[in-house]
């Protein structure tokens, strides 16, 4: 048996030298083929765009910019990059601005080191924005109350910085200015564009053969449009002392503005009641919630600014007393409704939702959500009516719809 494995090892070896002896060097790039792969580039884009606008919807100042990455295909890495723009006729454009990454990502890293301060700072920033389109006096003086207030805390803030913290910004401001200038050859950049519009963007990938490729796409860069503010909902968690100022009694922003022509039964009082709890945890928010007596004859009214055109959604919380069939409707209406009556016409309905007590528990809260848009209106009303069974609401809020 061992001479016959000898003899096949035997036979092997010899087979494998008369194969490499066939092998001849006059045989042109045998064994060692010119590698004619190249790279595939591609790139992805995300809009970063900031904007600004004044009480009017008028711009102040727009950033059109946008984070560029440039990769090309595992199989060939690419070694350079070069990024090049037209417009939509195929014009170049020079125009634009090159921001370095790194930059925002190390003013991220400032920020987070000064976190208490900024959002100070962003705080002031909001409410002095706000102030001058208040045309409330009395709104307007509580916001210069709080402003004045922020500004302590501001000085406060920056005299308790420490000087780990100081020392921290102090590195990162030197790494800002260290910074190398982006480039059209970097792999990834920002560009700031210089008004909204078409573009042809062109990414050129070379490998370390010195072979390359080209891609292109559009990139469509929108308008800068006004953020649609959140509607307020005053005392939406009928809370004591919620107001602006700091007063009410958790219904005073609820109350119908006639309680003749709002009444369910045509007349008598219309204001809703308060049900509260010894402490917070039992209702969805606070300690109080808005109670409907069985009987029908309280409801809730406020009228809330939207912007028209927008989309919204309303959600809320209700529980009922379960001692009779009985249900709870919440509606949207036109802000032109003028009575309890109007208030059942569907055309001054922009949306309603109605929830029965049918399966519920008693005083378990549940959340429900109504969907609305503004239309043309500049304002609508939020109402609420039960009847049949005793019912509360808690936890308004209100959300733009993107």
């Amino acid at each position: 048996m061992k001479r016959y494995l000898l003899n096949i090892k035997c036979f092997t070896l010899v087979a494998f030298i008369t194969i490499a002896s066939c092998v001849s060097d006059d045989l042109a790039d045998v064994g060692d083929l010119e590698d004619f792969t190249g790279p595939t580039p591609f790139y992805n884009f995300t809009d970063i765009t900031t904007s600004q606008f004044n009480c009017e919807d008028v711009e102040l100042w727009a950033k059109y910019e946008y984070n560029f990455q440039a990769g090309s295909n595992l199989a060939v890495n690419g070694t350079q990059y070069q990024w090049a723009f037209t417009d939509s006729n195929g014009d170049a454009v020079t125009n634009f601005n090159l921001v370095n990454p790194d930059l925002k990502i190390l003013e991220l890293l400032i920020d987070a080191e000064l976190a208490t301060v900024v959002a100070i700072e962003e705080d002031i920033a909001d409410l002095e924005f706000k102030l001058p389109c208040e045309a409330d006096a009395a709104k307007a003086a509580v916001i210069e109350d709080e402003i004045a207030a922020l500004e302590v805390e501001l000085e406060a803030a920056n005299a308790a910085l420490s000087e780990e913290t100081l020392e921290n910004v102090a590195n990162y401001q030197a790494q800002i200015e260290a910074l190398d200038a982006a480039t059209l050859q970097d792999q990834e950049l920002i560009i700031e564009f210089p008004e909204p519009g078409d573009y042809i963007v062109y990414l050129t990938v070379t490998d370390n053969l010195g072979k390359s490729d080209i891609t292109e796409k559009i990139v469509t860069v929108n308008q800068a449009v006004p953020t649609i503010p959140v509607p307020e909902i005053a005392e939406p968690g009928f809370e004591d002392n919620s107001l602006f100022d700091g007063s009410g009694d958790g219904r005073d922003s609820w109350r119908v503005p006639s309680n003749d022509a709002w009444s369910p039964v045509g007349g008598g009082t219309t204001v809703i009641q308060i049900n509260s709890k010894s402490e917070e945890g039992i209702l969805p928010d606070g300690i109080q919630a808005a109670k409907f007596p069985s009987d029908g004859t309280r409801v809730a009214y406020q009228e809330i600014e939207v912007t028209p055109g927008a989309e919204y959604v309303m959600t809320y919380f209700s529980a009922f007393n379960m001692a009779a069939t009985g249900d709870m409707k919440v509606s949207i209406l036109a802000p032109n409704t003028a009575s309890y009556a109007d208030a059942q016409l569907e055309a001054n309905i922009i949306a309603s939702r109605t929830d029965t007590n049918d399966g519920r528990v008693v005083d378990v809260f549940k959340q429900h959500a109504i969907t609305f848009e503004a239309g043309e209106h500049e304002s609508v009303i939020i109402f609420a009516t039960n009847s049949g069974d005793e019912a509360r609401l808690d936890a308004f809020a209100i959300t733009v719809k993107q």
